[in-house]
């Protein structure tokens, strides 16, 4: 008589996780997803890859589809004070009229390309403009605020890889 032992869990694989820098580095507060990921990108962990995707959404396909949880940093008009952070689910802007960035209409988007299989959890920071124009500097509200956008991050991705 044969007699089997129960296998014995092996060693769970930490998520990989993509922190993607969204927005337009030339429009000002536009840019402060890239601003973040450039403060970000030293120091990950391994598994988890900080890239400044800007607008070119599309071009990070490959990827979306590396990860399985992703961090979208953008600017996002939700009507607060400039340099507010906000964090939600990617699906709560789908279901919600909240003034989000074309960037992560774009996120929904390129998500539709994926297998069910695969479609890796998304968390948004967003972050409130206070001027969208012509220049690469983030104005004084928004660059205050990216020590605590850095922080937020590492936080929900230290949270991830536990």
């Amino acid at each position: 008589m044969l007699t089997f032992m129960p296998k014995e869990p092996g060693p769970r694989r930490r998520p990989r996780v993509l922190v993607a820098g969204l927005g337009n580095l030339l429009l000002k507060d536009d840019g402060v997803g890239v601003h973040a990921v450039r403060a970000l990108q030293h120091g990950m962990p391994s598994g988890v890859r900080a890239i400044e995707v800007g607008t070119a959404v599309l071009d990070a396909l490959h990827l979306i589809e590396w990860a399985d949880r992703i961090l979208a940093i953008d600017a996002m008009q939700a009507d607060g004070p400039p340099g507010t952070v906000y964090r939600f689910g990617v699906d709560e802007v789908a279901d919600q009229p909240i003034k989000a960035s074309l960037h992560e209409v774009d996120l929904l988007a390129t998500i539709h390309f994926l297998t069910s299989a695969h479609r890796p959890e998304i968390v948004v920071l967003g972050v409130q403009p206070e001027t969208i124009d012509t220049g690469m500097d983030l104005s004084p509200s928004v660059q205050a605020a990216l020590p605590r956008i850095v922080a937020a991050a590492n936080d929900i991705v230290t949270c991830w890889r536990a």
